[in-house]
Order: structure tokens, then C-alpha cells, then sequence
């Protein structure tokens, strides 16, 4: 018995199968990976196919077309596979319902399975894809008109075993239900052709119009990552555009998200960049004018400078001291940038009352001031006895710039579980609240100072540095007109014991 091929009954051209699209969008995909290499080797332009292939917004819309295709292929693929199975599951249950008449029509005749046969072709109309045959004493007694059963088939399903199932014939799929006569069997099969080519056909009308969706999707996808990528854009120009000359140029923050986020953490490294930059142009205009006045009065000096003895030993003089400042000042710029190396401090074990009897002795030489020795702290700590003496020192010789002859100037010490203080008080000019800030920056000085000529403006930020050094930090409290105290906290045990 033969059977045509389902292609020859009508069925449409290979290109509707929706397996067919599947293996295109494959050879698509392989395509899409290895272009950029055949256009390399091919000599195109090198930099446009980079601009197209290795930029953010074309290699996300690259990814989402990807993804969306391959989630539209398998999805569509998958709903066919189910779709499928479904229908052979209700075909099977309809040819079960057929053979379960046949056995009703039966046990109502008792007379020849011929008769029953006959009765029950007659009182059924079957359907257009649906093939019913009896086989009785080795030949076909009857058969509906739902086509032929190639040979092979016919052979399996008068075997017996199953009694239903599928054959899998590639020209001819069906689905089977066999009922075991006295003399032969009952075979209700139907053709899944017509309905596979149903529903592909369903399948690559989803998949035309799935494909159509992912067009204008992409196309929105593409305007939607310019939206969420302009921020970079922003931060890219404002970059390029940033010189040492122009650094307060700022990206503007809209949202929370990450990339809101990252403009943020932008402009914040802008505002220490500016800061760093500010400071370095300070730095250099500062060191540039304490260094040029110093030098100035030397050449002027020296140019007038006559034959008399005299007037000789008082320019040499003058010289002399000039170049001693010029000497300090070196000195404390070499000592703050001696700040953050590792041998910066010489630890060692400390008593607070010695040490603050010693200090306390060594700032009475520096000027004649009512010096008093307040409290002196207990017990012992970690640091570095020169550095330490440099601090405070630093701190009573800017005391004694800041008070009269007659002003008072109190050295003093506490100690408890955790730190060790070391303060200086004086009765001077005391320092406006908007200065108390900006005096331990380097070079800077008070604006109600009235000896701005003497020293760099680098004790108290040098008197930072050392505390900082020993993990401590020093504290100001100070009214104008009232005096200034300044606090050198440090911990028992140094940040770098």
C-alpha cells in the first residue's frame, strides 16, 4: 500500500517551517560573530567597524537583539513542541472513543464479527483524516476512506504490541489505536499531517510577527540606551575638556541609579582634583614669595653695601640672618614632605609628667612671657620625644607672637586610658572662628595676625603633621580677644609602634 509524501498533497514550501527560521536565525547568529573578523581581514575600515562593534550603545543593542531573538526561537519552538503533544494527546482520546463504539456496537450484536463490522462502519461517519480498517482472516475486510497505511506501518500495528502509539513514518505520521478482534483487529489511526502543517503554519505566523515586534523593539531599545548612556557621554566630554587651567566643569546628577551614582562619584574626584590643583598653585606662589623676599633684601643689601667696616659687618649680619630664615624655611618644607615616610618617627617609651617639665623649660627661653606650668599628666606612652618637643615648640613660639611682654602663656599636660594631651594657652589676640580651620593649612596665617611679616605659615601645619604621625590630632578653642588653646592629643600607643 503507498502514500504520498505530504509535500506533494500541498503542504507549504520548506521556508514556512518555523525549524527552518530557527536554523536561519543560527546561521545568523554565527554570521554576527565572525563578521568583524571577515571585515578585518577583508581591509575595511578598521576604526568604523570598531565604532560599531566595541561602543556601549551598539554592543547593548547587539546583546538584546540576541537574547531576544534566541528567547523568541525556543519559546516559539517549545509552544510548537507542546502544541503537538496536546493534540495527539485529544487525537488518541477521540480514536480510544472510536474503539469504545465498536465495543458497544459489538456487545449489542451477538452475530458474526462481519455484522458487527458492517454496522458499526455504517453508523459512523469518520473524519477527513482519519483512517479505520478491519483485518479479518489475513486481508482488509473494510477501510474508511482516510487514506492507505504504508506496509511497515500496516506490519507494526497488526503486531499486537502496542495496542496505541505513534508511527513514526516520516511521510506518513500517525497516531493508532488497535482493538484485538476474534478473527483480527480493529485498527483507528489518524494522519498528523494536516495537523502539524496547521499549526507550523500557526508557528511561523507568531514568529513573522514576533520577529516584526523585536524590529520595532530594538529600535525603541536603541532610543532607550541613548537615554541611559547620555550621562556617559556627558562624563566623556566633560573629561576631554578638563585642562589644568579649567577644572569646574560638573556632570549633572538625575536620578539615583548607578550611573547617577558614578556622575557623582565624578564630580567628587573633580572637586578634590580642583582642591589638589588649588593648593599646589598655592603652595608654589607661596614658597615663590617667602623665597623672593628674603633673596630681594640679600641683592638689595648687598649692592648698597659700602667700604666701610662697619656697614660691612651689619650687611653680613643681615645676610646671615636672612639666609638662616631661608634655611628654616627649606628645612620645614623638607620635614612636611618627611611626613609620610615610614621613618619619619624614632618611637620610644615616654614619661607625660617628665616630658611635659622638659618642654615646659625649654619654651621659657624663647621670650620673656609670664610662663606658667599647669598640670602635668601621669603615666606613660608611645612617641617620638624630638618630634613631640617640635610641636609644642612651635606651638609657644607662635604664642609668644600672638601676646604682649606682659601676657601669660600656660604649658600643660593630662593623661588618661586612651591618649595623652599636651596643650598651650595664651592670653593673646585670639583667632576668628572663620581662620580656626584655615591656619593648619600650609602658608596660611590669621587675618587679625599683626606680625603677618614674621614665619612661612608652616608651624601649625608642621604641628599637624607630627600629631597626625602618631595617630593623634590637635584641637583649637579660641575666642577673639580672649586667647587660643591649642591641644596635641595623642594615643598611648602610636599608629606606627
Amino acid at each position: 500500500m503507498g502514500f504520498q509524501s505530504e509535500n506533494a498533497r500541498g503542504q507549504p514550501p520548506i521556508s514556512g517551517h518555523p525549524l527552518f527560521w530557527s536554523r536561519q536565525w543560527a546561521r545568523a547568529m554565527l554570521l554576527t560573530s565572525t563578521l568583524p573578523t571577515v571585515v578585518s581581514s577583508a581591509g575595511v575600515s578598521k576604526k568604523g567597524w570598531q565604532r560599531l562593534f566595541l561602543e556601549a550603545r551598539p554592543r547593548l543593542l547587539a546583546w538584546y537583539v540576541v537574547l531576544m531573538g534566541t528567547c523568541i526561537v525556543v519559546s516559539l519552538l517549545l509552544t510548537r513542541h507542546m502544541l503537538i503533544n496536546r493534540s495527539e494527546q485529544q487525537i488518541s482520546r477521540y480514536l480510544v472513543q472510536e474503539v469504545e463504539s465498536f465495543r458497544r456496537i459489538a456487545r449489542a450484536r451477538d452475530g458474526r464479527l462481519e455484522e458487527q463490522l458492517d454496522a458499526f462502519f455504517e453508523r459512523n461517519t469518520f473524519k477527513a483524516n482519519e483512517l479505520v480498517l478491519a483485518w479479518v482472516d489475513g486481508r482488509v475486510y473494510r477501510a474508511s476512506a482516510g487514506g492507505d497505511l504504508a506496509e511497515g506501518s500496516l506490519r507494526r500495528v497488526l503486531s499486537g504490541a502496542p495496542a496505541r502509539g505513534r508511527l513514526e513514518d516520516p511521510d506518513d505520521p500517525r497516531i493508532f489505536v488497535t482493538e484485538p478482534l476474534e478473527r483480527g483487529t480493529l485498527v483507528v489511526t489518524y494522519a498528523m499531517a494536516t495537523k502539524i502543517r496547521e499549526l507550523d503554519e500557526t508557528i511561523t505566523v507568531a514568529l513573522e510577527v514576533s520577529l516584526a515586534v523585536l524590529a520595532i523593539a530594538s529600535v525603541l531599545a536603541w532610543m532607550a540606551a541613548g537615554r541611559v548612556l547620555a550621562p556617559l557621554r556627558t562624563l566623556t566630554d566633560t573629561a576631554r575638556s578638563i585642562g589644568e587651567t579649567d577644572l569646574t566643569r560638573r556632570i549633572p546628577i538625575r536620578g539615583a541609579d548607578e550611573i547617577a551614582e558614578l556622575a557623582l562619584t565624578f564630580n567628587e574626584m573633580l572637586d578634590r582634583l580642583q582642591l589638589a590643583f588649588a593648593s599646589q598653585r598655592n603652595f608654589i606662589n607661596d614658597a615663590g614669595h617667602e623665597l623672593r623676599t628674603p633673596i630681594t633684601i640679600i641683592r638689595g643689601h648687598l649692592e648698597l653695601m659700602g667700604d666701610a667696616l662697619e656697614e660691612r659687618r651689619e650687611t653680613l649680619a643681615l645676610v646671615s640672618d636672612e639666609l638662616d630664615r631661608m634655611s628654616r624655611f627649606v628645612d620645614d618644607l623638607l620635614l612636611l614632605v618627611r611626613v609620610e615616610q615610614p621613618n619619619f618617627l624614632n618611637l620610644e617609651t615616654l614619661e607625660a609628667a617628665a616630658l611635659t617639665e622638659e618642654l615646659f623649660a625649654k619654651a621659657r627661653a624663647l621670650a620673656p612671657r609670664h610662663w606658667q606650668l599647669e598640670v602635668s599628666g601621669n603615666g606613660t606612652f608611645s612617641g617620638d620625644r624630638q618630634r613631640i618637643t617640635q610641636a609644642v615648640m612651635n606651638l609657644a613660639q607662635n604664642a609668644t607672637q600672638h601676646t604682649c611682654h606682659d601676657g601669660m602663656i600656660t604649658i600643660g599636660s593630662a593623661s588618661d586610658g586612651q591618649a595623652v594631651r599636651f596643650w598651650v594657652r595664651d592670653t593673646g589676640e585670639g583667632i576668628a572662628p572663620t581662620d580656626q580651620t584655615r591656619i593648619f593649612e600650609r602658608f596660611a596665617r590669621a587675618a587679625n595676625s599683626r606680625r603677618r611679616s614674621e614665619g612661612a605659615g608652616l608651624g601649625l601645619a608642621i604641628v599637624q603633621a607630627i600629631a597626625e604621625a602618631h595617630g593623634g590630632r590637635v584641637e583649637l578653642t579660641s575666642c577673639p580677644g580672649h586667647g587660643s588653646t591649642f591641644t596635641v592629643v595623642l594615643p598611648r600607643t602610636s599608629a606606627e609602634s
